[in-house]
């Protein structure tokens, strides 16, 4: 690594504390910080070191931590839920679980003093946390039915879990990737729909073809791999879409490339501002061709230039539903969980239902769903009646259907403003307003770190605080025009700062004037203006 890694001189504190004692090294402590209690752990290990191992100290909930898991592509089975349904349920009331926009999940309630149970229960059954905060690559997303879907262009399993396999030393930890100037996020497409949103991510592979003529034949021959994409990322302080990096890989070598634009990352990307440390930032800095060559020389070879085109040329699908799968006789179930919030009931009714109708195996997207795959035609009209698909239907309300919410106020200390409860009763107060033709994809993020990511909702609502009355009052700024699946693009702000408790009408506006919804005929207008 270069001095911009090793030298302490000038350095942030984050990256003062790094160069202090690696993150990984609490993996060791985990039994003492269990003994010593929360209020008494170091600040550093308790704030900020547990996050190498997926343990998050939240202010709002002091004593209760939350922990993020690491499922690559956004898969696990009917055995790790039902121990994550365990973790979950020790806690009662307080604990709970979050899909998160990554193809994640999180726990909360989580005590201290617990951990070492928890991560024995984890080891058991192939679950990691590892690396899953602060500077390291966050979840690896691919599409959420890989291997399932016929028209799909690449199966994205293997390649997600050899990436994830090389950043964590196979959910060990590796201290070659555990220092990055700032958190990191790779996306695989597979399909022709983006179901990752690889726009919004540091790294992304997308499906294109290249023509070129064999040996052996003049006809020109097709090749498949991938257009890489890079510098994607929202953040307080800006927000960009990635740029074609004007390179084109093969499957086999997205493990090598990842691990190129890393180390590159890694060896000299900015430390000094931790609002200008991301890759983008990298970019702008030394320009895309010096970028690039400098990946070719972590590579040891050329890359080959872009395919002309990319295979993203279908609208985003959100798999909600039933739909069949390429293997004859199966079927893949989309269950809609209404902004990604399960508790421990639900993750065993999920789990059963998995082992009972299909593999065992259970998939989650970044719209915060549940994807329950491989239960034959003959277990279809069986498992459509179960009393758990009343609450997480396969057939949601169109507004409903489309809905994504952050932690929010609740149980994040960055977020300004309650999001999940809010947006659950603002669909509803809405749905029973208007009536609706098409879904509207409505994103609500409590802060600018827009874990929400509000940037690519058709209404996107970032909390803020405003000002009514003289008085200090929850509101949103409202994102509009993000554009996922082909042609993707970031929204952007079009209305600052309304108060929450005005926003209903503003909705209402908003929906009945670009998206063709209609008032109910005995529903009362309501109206600001």
């Amino acid at each position: 690594m270069t001095d911009t890694v090793t030298t302490t001189a000038s350095l942030n504190k984050f990256e003062k504390f790094k160069a202090e004692k690696d993150g990984l090294v609490i993996k060791s402590e985990i039994e003492k910080f269990a003994a010593l209690g929360w209020e008494a752990m170091n600040e550093i290990d308790r704030d900020h070191r547990l996050k190498w191992v997926g343990v998050f100290f939240r202010p709002v909930t002091p004593g209760k931590f939350m922990m993020r898991l690491r499922m690559p592509n956004g898969i696990l089975t009917s055995s790790q839920m039902r121990v994550l349904a365990q973790v979950v349920q020790r806690y009662g009331d307080e604990g709970s679980a979050d899909i998160t926009t990554r193809q994640n999940i999180q726990l909360r309630g989580i005590r201290i003093e617990d951990l070492p149970d928890i991560f024995n229960r984890f080891d058991a059954v192939g679950l990691t946390t590892v690396q899953s905060g602060m500077d390291n690559v966050r979840n690896i997303t691919g599409d959420p039915v890989a291997g399932l879907d016929a028209d799909e262009l690449y199966d994205t399993r293997e390649l997600v879990q050899q990436i994830q396999d090389m950043l964590t030393n196979k959910g060990e930890g590796n201290p070659e990737f555990s220092n990055l100037p700032r958190k990191f996020n790779i996306a695989i497409a597979g399909g022709r729909d983006n179901s990752v949103h690889a726009e919004i991510n540091d790294l992304a592979f997308v499906p294109a073809f290249k023509e070129g003529s064999g040996e052996q034949s003049p006809t020109p021959q097709k090749t498949f791999g991938f257009n890489v994409l890079v510098g994607g990322f929202f953040s307080a302080k800006r927000c960009e879409a990635a740029i074609s990096l004007n390179a084109w890989v093969t499957p086999e070598d997205v493990v090598t490339v990842c691990r190129a634009v890393l180390e590159v990352f890694r060896d000299h990307g900015p430390r000094a501002n931790r609002q200008k440390s991301r890759l983008m930032w990298l970019i702008d800095e030394w320009g895309l061709e010096k970028f690039r060559a400098e990946v070719e020389n972590r590579l040891g070879k050329s890359l080959l230039f872009a395919a002309a085109k990319d295979e993203i040329d279908w609208e985003k699908r959100d798999h909600i539903g039933v739909y069949k799968q390429k293997q004859p006789g199966l079927n893949y179930v989309g269950l809609h969980i209404p902004v990604g919030r399960l508790d421990a009931e639900d993750m065993f009714e999920i789990a059963r239902l998995a082992e009972v109708y299909g593999s065992g195996e259970i998939r989650f997207t970044v719209e915060q769903n549940i994807v329950i795959p491989n239960i034959s035609d003959s277990r279809l009209a069986t498992f459509l009646p179960e009393p758990l698909l009343e609450r997480f239907s396969i057939n949601p309300s169109l507004l409903a259907r489309s809905l994504v919410s952050c932690t929010g106020a609740q149980f994040c200390n960055f977020a300004l403003i309650e999001t999940k409860n809010r947006a659950l009763a603002m669909i509803k107060a809405l749905e029973e307003e208007l009536t609706f033709i098409n879904p509207v994809r409505i994103h609500w993020t409590g802060c600018p770190n827009s874990c929400g990511q509000p940037q690519v909702a058709d209404i996107g609502l970032m909390g803020t605080k405003t000002r009514k009355n003289g008085k200090t009052l929850e509101g949103v700024d409202i994102y509009m025009g993000g554009k996922v699946g082909k042609d993707a693009h970031l929204g952007t702000c079009v209305i600052k700062g309304i108060p929450c408790e005005d926003l209903q009408p503003v909705l209402q506006d908003l929906l009945i004037k670009n998206f063709g919804a209609k008032f109910k005929q005995e529903a009362v207008v309501v109206s600001n203006f």
